[in-house]
């Protein structure tokens, strides 16, 4: 089994990190295999909002918004942590979700997800409803969830009162992948959001978005 962890803090070493360099610990024990990225360290530009992947199926700049997007097809698991900007994911993960072919390409489809969001305020509740939303939307499995309250740079004070949520949220997420393990209730909510949302728009929109459809039949998607 293969997990991709993507760091949309800007900072390599602060309390979004510590979270998910745990999350990997845990994982790595397990033995799956694991990619993390640092979304700082990526080459990606804006969207321009062409609609070009929607008519292709793939981007027309080829920077590393691309090379995450087709690591995600291949990987079994994905977690994604942001800390909150104006309660909100980081500028850094907003870009990559907007690159990302996440909702209307279904980029994770039954795929096992962790939402991670960190902060020191109430905010962060905001920033963990978009990250749980964009897995949702997008056909993930939503395995575990973290809402990490902390001071900045409090990574001894944070992990010491979190590790053990931490450990179990990892844990839970490694059974899920294991045992292959449904969420009836995501899936009600998928199908409506899916069938009557999603599907209609693309078929409306024909030849305009035949990409989708190219990236729909190779998941199986009908």
């Amino acid at each position: 089994m293969q997990v991709l962890i993507i760091n949309g803090s800007p900072r390599k070493n602060g309390v979004t990190a510590a979270v998910l360099h745990r999350i990997e610990e845990n994982l790595r024990g397990a033995g799956i295999e694991v990619l993390f990225y640092n979304l700082e360290e990526m080459k990606m530009s804006h969207c321009t909002g062409c609609n070009y992947c929607y008519r292709i199926g793939h981007c027309c700049m080829e920077d590393d918004a691309e090379l995450l997007s087709k690591r995600i097809e291949e990987a079994d698991g994905i977690v994604l942590g942001s800390p909150t900007y104006a309660s909100n994911v980081s500028g850094l993960m907003k870009d990559f979700i907007d690159r990302g072919h996440f909702v209307m390409e279904q980029l994770l489809h039954k795929k096992y997800c962790i939402a991670v969001a960190s902060g020191e305020n109430y905010g962060s509740q905001d920033t963990l409803k978009v990250l749980k939303n964009l897995v949702l939307f997008s056909g993930g499995r939503l395995s575990g969830q973290l809402r990490i309250q902390a001071g900045f740079n409090d990574l001894e004070g944070m992990m010491r009162k979190r590790k053990s949520q931490i450990d179990q949220v990892a844990q839970s997420f490694i059974r899920a992948m294991k045992l292959k393990q449904c969420y009836p209730i995501q899936s009600i909510i998928h199908f409506f959001i899916f069938h009557l949302g999603i599907k209609p728009f693309v078929k409306k929109k024909g030849t305009l978005y035949q990409g989708i459809r190219g990236k729909w039949s190779k998941l199986g998607i009908t």
